[in-house]
């Protein structure tokens, strides 16, 4: 066997991604906020692109090149620098000093600091830059005030305002610090008194009784170890921690089981104090610390909007507000280019304008492909926009991505972070893909949204008789849905609805206690 070595040339086909093409590629599953960054980040770093602000400013902002800006410019660079203080603007000079009830010429000295000599000695030059940290400008933004005064005051801080008050004890104080610093954002602490007590060097009894000082503070039931201390803090407060509602915290298992004969036999009660005792722990707040450094709720903002047309049909608009819009400076970079001599300026403009180039096109690009899968969602959702969940279709990534001629990638990647604004409220893209349930004998399949709605209804539409899962199932194949009993169980349980015998307890304890009434 030997071994031999030649060239050979061979020709094949491969797929490059390029670093545009990724991008491209990113852009599209990106959602409006982070758009928004990437394109502010973009805005920063490249000199060539510029921000579209409005519709009439869109047209300015593009057509900054014109020739009168051309010639102000460039009269600026060669010839005279133009002034507004020059005694040749006459008669508009004139005008101008009329109107504003002064001379022009009555203007302040450039406010930058005094050298000490020009200034005569010890004489105290008070230009801005001696007292101000502005660079001796007045320019500079302002803080906002408004922003002061609504910042919001976090849990700890609340809490230690409290404690200041509560104790003058350095070692109260110290420990009560230590046991707010150990309060998470639902209120709880979470730390171990024993650990505590290890770590600080003092006594379990001290620490306990701090923590019982900490407890007393606002809000109520703050610093509780569990959701059983938390509400017998609450209920102390209320003065209703009476030895039954004090039974009835303790067993909060059989509470959540909605065990009520067991629950009544513990308590002591009839059905209808046990009504009432579950009621006023409803009310309880779980969550006491959830009120304090809450960050601001983001209000969901569409992509598309779907508007019904005079005709039946359905109108598809981008939102423009969720579109950032921005512009090549052709003109900018034409003045640049012709005085860029070195060649790293050059190439640093070339670049600069390709990606801005390569930007422009691929926002336009973006928004194209989401307006396209948008108005094929809707043509194959129309049932939904017109009679609501209970006609919304199984639908998957295949059928609109062959529908519209794309990759189902391409389709998964406009879907994602993105919603559609419709009469029936502000829906995710993701929310109209559901899998199919078959239907019996044959039926057309059925969207497992609609058959999860369509139990949700059967529950609310009970009266005297609770339907069970099995009972759930015969409802759903009568009205031609095939569906096992181990999904309705699935869907019951995601919507949050309790066990039928679990309803079914619940009922009689209301029925007792109407009874008792």
């Amino acid at each position: 066997m030997s071994l031999l070595q030649r060239l050979e040339m061979r020709q094949g086909q491969a797929l490059v991604m390029t670093p545009q093409l990724l991008q491209a590629i990113k852009l599209l599953q990106l959602s409006h906020l982070d758009l928004a960054a990437y394109v502010d980040a973009e805005l920063e770093r490249n000199p060539l692109l510029e921000r579209v602000e409005g519709d009439s400013a869109a047209e300015a902002g593009a057509e900054r090149g014109s020739d009168a800006e051309t010639e102000r410019f460039e009269a600026s660079e060669g010839g005279e620098e133009e002034s507004w203080l020059k005694n040749d603007m006459a008669p508009e000079r004139e005008a101008m000093e009329s109107a504003l009830d002064t001379r022009l010429d009555n203007v302040f000295a450039d406010e930058t600091p005094m050298p000490r000599e020009q200034a005569g000695g010890d004489t105290l030059s008070l230009t801005p830059a001696s007292y101000g940290s502005t660079g001796g400008s007045f320019d500079g933004e302002l803080p906002d005030f408004e922003a002061s005064l609504t910042a919001e005051i976090s849990l700890r801080e609340h809490l230690a305002a409290q404690l200041d008050l509560a104790t003058r004890d350095p070692q109260d104080r110290l420990i009560g610090g230590f046991l707010i610093d150990a309060v998470d954002e639902a209120g709880y602490c979470r730390e171990s008194l024993d650990l505590v007590a290890d770590r600080l060097g003092a006594s379990l009894d001290q620490v306990a009784r701090v923590l019982k000082l900490v407890q007393t503070f606002d809000p109520p039931g703050v610093a509780a170890r569990d959701l059983a201390e938390c509400l017998a803090i609450q209920l102390r407060e209320q003065d209703r921690f009476d030895p039954a509602m004090q039974a009835l915290v303790s067993r909060l298992d059989l509470v959540a089981k909605r065990d009520f004969p067991a629950l009544r036999r513990l308590c002591g009660v009839d059905d209808e104090d046990l009504v009432e005792m579950l009621a006023e722990i409803r009310r309880l707040d779980p969550k006491p610390g959830r009120a304090f450094g809450t960050s601001a709720v983001e209000v969901l903002v569409p992509d598309v909007f779907v508007r019904a047309a005079p005709d039946g049909s359905w109108l598809v608009e981008l939102n423009s507000e969720a579109l950032p819009r921005v512009l090549v400076n052709q003109s900018y970079y034409a003045r640049v280019s012709k005085g860029a001599v070195a060649e790293g300026d050059k190439t640093f403009l070339s670049e600069c304008l390709q990606n801005a180039n390569w930007l422009t096109r691929s926002l336009e690009q973006r928004a194209r492909t989401i307006l396209k899968v948008a108005t094929e969602i809707v043509r194959q959702q129309d049932g939904f926009f017109v009679h609501g969940v209970t006609h919304l279709r199984p639908l998957n990534l295949k059928t609109v991505a062959e529908a519209i001629g794309m990759h189902e990638s391409t389709v998964s990647r406009v879907t994602s972070n993105k919603s559609i604004g419709t009469s029936r409220g502000t829906l995710e893209m993701k929310y109209f893909f559901t899998a199919a349930i078959p239907g019996a004998a044959g039926a057309a399949s059925h969207s497992s949204e609609a058959v999860r709605y369509r139990i949700k209804q059967l529950v609310d539409a009970e009266a005297n008789d609770v339907l069970s899962d099995d009972a759930l199932v015969q409802r759903l194949h009568d009205e031609g849905i095939e569906i096992a009993r181990r999904t309705v169980a699935k869907y019951r349980e995601s919507l949050r609805i309790p066990s039928s015998i679990e309803r079914r307890r619940e009922r009689s304890a209301q029925a007792g206690a109407q009874l008792s009434a």
